[in-house]
């Protein structure tokens, strides 16, 4: 990783700035420079190093230890299974997978214990039968595979984009238009390092985005929207949706500041609503064409009815 250091940045120490910009711990970013995987414009500098604006910070992450993540019975909500693909209709606030710090209580985990094992290999003993995910605070659908023949036909459908993923959010603002689509592409954002970002600068490595939407139904300065992903960046629709100024209710990380009405029912909106309703596949081994749907989460809907009440 290389991080330059900005004007906000300067001032600061070396440990707590990479903290902040490689999402680390204030001790593990001791640990690391300590271990010289850390230099600043070449030259291996001290924790205290004090930085300045065009300092050039660079991070060779250690490789990460790894680990191979454990069954446990946590329900699960199936919508389909055969011997080939099953498909989940994820909760609110459960992770798909294991990452350092977090390895227990993820979709993963549950997955290990229902199917005693019969998981693809090709995402490793981390990622076992995950072909695509969603993020930790957005509800709905994803398919995984039990085998490694159907993860790779799944994989390639979903790189040609043959998988049709449609999600349903409540957004901030209004819409003169219908429907539209969103083609900007996305990378890792150049300061904060946990976001991402539409960059249209090619150093920064960004990749080809495309989210199409619909006006489900409008509330005068809130927006329900359905959303169809062409492509399948982390966190595409959010950061499409902030990037033209409509940020999802509920999201912490892409938000635009709180609403009144987010003020009132902040109960109700536990990370950003978004929810995954309707999954379209080809079936690896069958070549049938199959549609899944969920409903959406009740929250969701309770927020709908109070969103209509108000419009009254």
């Amino acid at each position: 990783m290389i991080f330059t250091v900005t004007e906000a940045d300067s001032g600061g120490r070396l440990d707590s700035t990479l903290a902040s910009l490689a999402d680390i711990s204030r001790s593990a970013a001791a640990k690391e420079i300590e271990a010289g995987r850390v230099t600043v414009n070449g030259a291996v500098c001290e924790k205290k190093y004090i930085l300045m604006p065009g300092d050039e910070i660079f991070y060779e992450e250690a490789e990460p230890e790894e680990y191979e993540a454990l069954a446990e019975n946590i329900p699960l909500d199936i919508i389909y299974e055969d011997d080939d693909i099953i498909v989940i209709n994820k909760p609110k606030g459960l992770v798909v997978h294991p990452a350092p710090g977090n390895y227990s209580g993820t979709l993963v985990n549950a997955l290990l214990y229902h199917c005693k094992g019969s998981l693809s290999g090709i995402g490793g003993v981390m990622r076992p039968g995950i072909v695509h995910r969603i993020d930790k605070d957005t509800s709905g659908l994803l398919v995984c595979a039990k085998n490694d023949f159907s993860h790779r036909a799944l994989s390639e459908e979903l790189e040609r984009h043959g998988i049709v993923r449609e999600y349903h959010a409540l957004v901030h603002g209004g819409f003169s238009s219908d429907s539209g689509t969103v083609d900007k592409p996305i990378g890792r954002h150049p300061v904060d390092r946990k976001k991402m970002a539409v960059l249209s600068d090619a150093s920064h490595h960004s990749k080809p985005a495309v989210t199409h939407y619909k006006v489900e139904e409008r509330f005068g300065r809130i927006t329900h929207l359905s959303l169809v992903l062409e492509t399948g960046r982390t966190h595409q629709i959010r950061v499409h949706m902030y990037y033209t100024g409509h940020p999802l209710l509920g999201d912490e990380v892409y938000g635009g500041g709180k609403s009144a009405f987010e003020k009132k029912h902040g109960k109700l909106l536990s990370g950003q609503a978004l929810h995954a309703k309707r999954l379209t596949l080809t079936h690896p081994r069958t070549k049938e064409r199959m549609t899944f749907e969920s409903e959406l989460p009740s929250e969701f809907l309770k927020l709908l009815e109070l969103l209509r009440a108000d419009a009254e």
